[in-house]
């Protein structure tokens, strides 16, 4: 039997008796953390032991902990990391360097709490109308600085045993609307896309997972990036992606239908995995059954993902500090 083509969430700082008996039934492949679930180290554990638990394997469990104010897991017990795009500005001609510092760091900390995935790189392509909302998330508007530090990210990340999730396929840069409210509309002729937005993805398709995105580009389909099968075929045959392809959170407004019509529609179009997040029980529920199973090719991608965990070597963090600091202070930023 294959995996459950979910990816769910907790509502609270552990796992109640109800969200274990689901999470048996239901089987997700995975699951994702966010600040709610989170108060500290010994806590945060504990809920990954309890998810596991509940399925009986070593589940794959992901957290957005990209820095700035997308970072799930925050002081007092863990370090407060920049935005992205100051942190590369700061860095300056050192930003490889530093963000692969700044990530392995971070998969330090997120793997000593039971968390081996992280929604990470953000490699969308920011440009003067990015809204605000994914701006100062991204990278860098130059499609080659950004494969370069998000190459470094996902480096990082790796050696630190924690699995990268590139987002959001195939370039959410040019979205002028928050998809968590809104469906965003990208008028770009392919040409652009192919040269700019597209690049980054292309350039690292040898990445374990990637999340897709909540848009419409008119150049495609009048339908949504997830639900849309056009799309989804560029993915994997025009950029090559043939790894794990998870959803953005389908409760996210800029999908109109309801989140089972949305899990049936992406599994349909040709994502892998469906992320469903901040629902009642009863909700999550229904969409597990929406979702079904991973198909075939989908568990052989979901197996090779999982292969690409590895234990990390051990580090001295303070070192690995020290190190990062002289680096940015001895920046160039010309």
């Amino acid at each position: 039997m294959g995996f459950g083509a979910t990816i769910l969430d907790a509502d609270g700082l552990r796992l109640t008796t109800e969200e274990k008996a689901f999470f048996r039934d239901a089987d997700p492949f995975g699951f994702i953390v966010f600040a709610r679930n989170i108060d500290s180290p010994d806590q945060l554990r504990a809920l990954c032991g309890d998810m596991r638990e509940a399925v009986g394997r070593e589940a794959v469990i992901t957290i957005d902990q990209e820095g700035g104010r997308v970072q799930r897991m925050r002081a007092p017990h863990w370090r407060e990391w920049p935005a992205p795009l100051e942190f590369v500005a700061l860095a300056g001609d050192r930003a490889e360097e530093a963000m692969y510092l700044m990530y392995r760091t971070i998969a330090h900390e997120l793997r000593s709490c039971g968390v081996d995935s992280n929604c990470a790189p953000m490699v969308d392509i920011a440009g003067p109308q990015t809204h605000p909302f994914l701006r100062n998330r991204c990278y860098g508007s130059d499609p080659e600085r950004v494969i370069n530090v998000a190459r470094a990210a996902a480096r990082g990340l790796l050696d630190g045993g924690v699995l990268p999730v590139m987002k959001h396929m195939p370039g959410h840069g040019r979205a002028t609307m928050d998809s968590h409210f809104d469906l965003p509309l990208v008028e770009a002729q392919i040409a652009d896309l192919r040269r700019s937005d597209f690049a980054p993805f292309k350039a690292l398709i040898d990445l374990p997972m990637g999340m897709t995105a909540h848009l419409v580009y008119e150049a495609l389909d009048y339908r949504p990036a997830t639900l849309s099968p056009k799309v989804m075929h560029l993915i994997r045959e025009e950029i090559g992606f043939d790894n794990l392809i998870m959803t953005d959170d389908i409760s996210m407004k800029a999908l109109s239908g309801t989140p089972p019509e949305n899990a049936a529609a992406a599994v349909a179009a040709g994502c892998d995995v469906i992320l469903y997040c901040n629902a009642p029980l009863a909700d999550r529920i229904a969409v597990a059954k929406a979702a079904g199973e991973m198909t075939p090719a989908a568990q052989t991608r979901a197996e090779r993902a999982l292969g690409m965990r590895k234990t990390p070597e051990d580090i001295d963090i303070s070192a690995l500090d020290a190190q990062l600091e002289t680096l940015l202070g001895g920046a160039s930023h010309g």
